[in-house]
């Protein structure tokens, strides 16, 4: 089952961001762009790469409005834990959410069970609230920042812009399709 315009459901978690504990919820992400990045487990090896890969790349996803959410099904104290011990993770600025009761894996569909762990998915959220993009990787496979950063530009593009779709390797600025009525009946 596709998981495209299924709204996130409400949620309250424990976060660690700016070397503190904090609440995130639902509302804080409505009427915004956002970004969960759920990843297996802190203190293991793909996991800072892809970290490190989007806090290099956080300020442009602040420049368009997005928020980046890491989601591991770890506590808050072990992400703190981790952000004390790592060169990479010292770096994030953006919150990290604990999810050790498996909510969210579970309502974004990515929790393995016989692991206790979340599959390395990423999701786009809309500022209603509702997934309008998501891949799920195999474990051993890291994702690239540079990659979401223009998913997420061409997700916000169609949502102001419905009646437009983006080509594969749409950038801002370049040309964008308006479906016809022609060739979709031709299919």
């Amino acid at each position: 089952m596709s998981l495209i315009n299924k709204e996130v459901a409400d949620f309250t978690v424990k976060a660690f961001l700016n070397n503190e504990f904090t609440d995130v919820s639902k509302k804080d992400v409505l009427g915004k762009w956002s970004v969960f990045f759920f990843y297996p487990a802190d203190f293991t090896f793909v996991c800072p790469t892809e970290l490190e890969d989007l806090q290099n790349n956080y300020a442009e996803f602040q420049s368009i409005g997005c928020e980046i959410y890491s989601v591991s099904t770890d506590s808050h104290f072990v992400h703190k834990a981790w952000h004390d011990h790592s060169e990479r993770i010292s770096k994030l600025q953006y919150p990290m959410l604990a999810d050790p009761t498996h909510a969210l894996s579970v309502d974004f569909d990515v929790y393995i069970e016989d692991a206790g762990q979340a599959e390395r998915g990423t999701f786009i959220v809309n500022p209603d609230g509702k997934i309008v993009a998501y891949e799920v990787n195999a474990g051993n496979v890291g994702r690239n920042a540079e990659e979401l950063l223009r998913k997420v530009k061409a997700c916000q593009f169609v949502y102001e812009h419905g009646d437009e779709v983006c080509p594969a390797k749409w950038q801002p600025g370049a040309e964008t399709l308006k479906p016809s009525l022609d060739l979709v009946g031709a299919l």
